[in-house]
């Protein structure tokens, strides 16, 4: 480890904190239907398409209306990409004559881009056309991004409202996150991306001649627009299936520290509108402490395990120690653009952010390197997390933090005014369980059936850590993965299609369920007893919680995988 990485580091997170009250107090005007300074130019689009649609911007649903239309809603975004690319053929801006996508695969990543997971088990440039990376996928980035962020508003308008029958209104809401937030900060962000030489376009692919004289095909097309938003709406899918590690995804230094914090911006800033809606901002402050320590333990542990280095070499008499003419430590699958902190610190920012984007290869990762994002992931991307998700599934931790302070002093557990009750506490764990069940669940299945086994590229325990890590992602709505999986294969298309909409689904109907339970309760005033949920205890009560319930799921797992690996190499039984 070096200062210049820790201080690359430590400028990440000031750039984020930074950014978090002006998004957030931008955000929370959005959503609130105040003007802003694009008010002007934007009210009148927004208006068009209610009077297009049908929509009366006055109308708030209730929390079963407001879940039935999203889940309508995904489900006519799943049909449509799922046709997109089944008639990809026929269609136009296919300048390589990309072929329909098989069965099996277009179900697999409709369903991923549906739900803002973005897991691709094929090679992008290979087998999407410019109409479905465009029209399909880039589309599917920004309305899930927004279904996302809107959930997390509508369980926050739990909270601050009381005896109230609506949570807000879904299609108001997806219109104005969209109009207003996503596309004018991707507008300046792509044009940002082609000046740093992301390409923008819809020529046809280049051939060119290598100095052997072999013949070479490089992809381009319209990278940037979609660059931008996959990071903005933690999403994660790339162009190229070398993601951010492909130079013309990620040109430089610069483009990587924008794409990071991309990555965070509107998750941290989230908690700004938690708690400017809330009416106290230091329950923001708080939720965000939360999550920055859990993000800052995972930071250290990924660097110094990737800066050690394999122990294999030093028994070997090489010198492993960075220096001005090497990186040191573990360079294995990564770039030599980014070095080891920077890789490090992008793989703890993807998957603390569900947003599966990488510039490193995390199979190559050391063994607790490689834990780390495996484990961000595991509990339950709550980290920053997705768009949106990140805050709603935080606050459902939250509930249940408050309900064990409650049992502590025998006192109805009260969180931001409102008791928690039975219903809440049942809800909120049903939620929470819903992921380590189909995380486990599909993990075990594939590690018993010769289908599964089959696409483990290594054996033993880092083959099932490229499973694990595999189900994992895919519940968690991350996307990224262990790449020595073989998954573009029926049963692999199929069971983490399955497992991408359990993560995804499954857990949004209980906590909808939540902010229509809230919203509808009185807020009671605070007395001498009531526990404070804005200072240091509530944050350490909040991360032992988590902690303890992510250790108790998936210790005995991770032991099979990353922690028996991590040991075997310092014995040098891998070699």
């Amino acid at each position: 480890m070096t200062f210049i990485g820790w201080f690359q580091i430590a400028l990440f997170c000031a750039v984020v904190v930074v950014l978090v009250k002006p998004l957030g107090g931008y955000m929370t005007r959005v959503f609130a239907g105040e003007r802003t300074f694009l008010s002007p130019v934007l009210v009148p689009v927004e208006r068009g398409f209610y009077r297009l649609s049908g929509v009366d911007e006055r109308t708030d649903q209730n929390w079963v209306t407001y879940a039935v239309s999203m889940l309508l809603f995904s489900l006519v975004s799943f049909t449509s990409l799922y046709a997109l690319m089944r008639f990809q053929a026929v269609l136009p801006f296919n300048p390589a004559g990309q072929s329909a996508v098989e069965e099996s695969l277009a179900f697999n990543t409709a369903v991923s881009f549906t739900t803002n997971t973005n897991w691709q088990s094929y090679v992008p440039e290979t087998t999407m056309s410019y109409l479905v990376q465009m029209a399909g996928l880039t589309v599917q980035n920004f309305v899930s991004a927004a279904t996302g962020i809107v959930l997390a508003v509508a369980l926050v308008r739990g909270f601050a409202r009381r005896s109230a029958a609506g949570i807000g209104n879904f299609w108001v809401d997806l219109t104005r996150c969209t109009l207003y937030i996503l596309l004018p900060i991707s507008i300046v962000v792509g044009l940002f991306f082609v000046w740093q030489g992301v390409p923008q376009n819809l020529g046809a692919y280049t051939e060119a001649t290598t100095l052997e004289g072999a013949r070479q095909v490089i992809a381009q097309g319209p990278v940037a627009s979609q660059e931008v938003i996959k990071m903005l709406g933690t999403n994660g899918g790339g162009f190229f299936n070398a993601n951010s590690s492909h130079p013309f995804e990620n040109p430089n230094a610069l483009t990587n520290f924008v794409q990071m914090v991309l990555i965070f911006s509107i998750g941290a800033a989230l908690t700004n509108v938690f708690g400017r809606m809330v009416g106290d901002q230091r329950q923001g402050w708080a939720v965000l402490a939360v999550m920055g320590f859990l993000f800052l333990g995972g930071v250290a542990v990924a660097y110094w395990a990737e800066a050690a280095g394999n122990p294999a070499f030093a028994r070997l008499g090489i010198d492993a120690a960075p220096s001005s003419f090497q990186a040191g430590g573990n360079m294995e699958g990564k770039e030599t653009r980014f070095g080891i902190a920077n890789s490090a610190l992008f793989a703890t920012v993807t998957t603390a952010a569900s947003c599966g984007a990488v510039n490193s290869m995390h199979d190559s990762y050391t063994p607790l390197g490689g834990l780390v994002p495996l484990f961000n992931i595991q509990l339950g991307e709550i980290i920053v997390g997705g768009v949106g998700a990140g805050l709603y599934g935080m606050l459902l931790f939250a509930i249940v933090a408050v309900f064990v302070a409650g049992l502590m002093v025998g006192r109805t557990p009260e969180y931001l005014g409102k008791k928690i009750e039975a219903k809440e506490v049942k809800m909120a764990m049903l939620a929470i369980l819903i992921l380590p069940l189909s995380i486990l669940g599909f993990t075990a299945l594939a590690t018993v059936l010769d289908v599964g086994l089959a696409g483990p590229a290594n054996q033993g325990p880092h083959g099932f850590s490229e499973i694990l890590y595999a189900y994992t992602s895919a519940t968690g709505n991350n996307g990224s993965a262990f790449a020595g999986l073989s998954a573009n294969t029926l049963f692999y298309n199929t069971t983490i299609g399955f497992a991408m909409f359990i993560g995804r689904f499954l857990m949004i109907v209980p906590m909808l369920a939540i902010a229509g339970s809230l919203a509808a309760k009185k807020i009671v005033p605070a007395s001498a007893g009531t526990f404070p949920t804005h200072g240091p205890l509530f944050v350490g009560l909040v991360v032992g919680v988590i902690l303890i319930v992510g250790g108790l799921t998936f210790f005995p797992a991770l032991a099979l995988g990353p922690l028996v690996e991590h040991f075997a190499m310092n014995a040098g039984n891998l070699f």
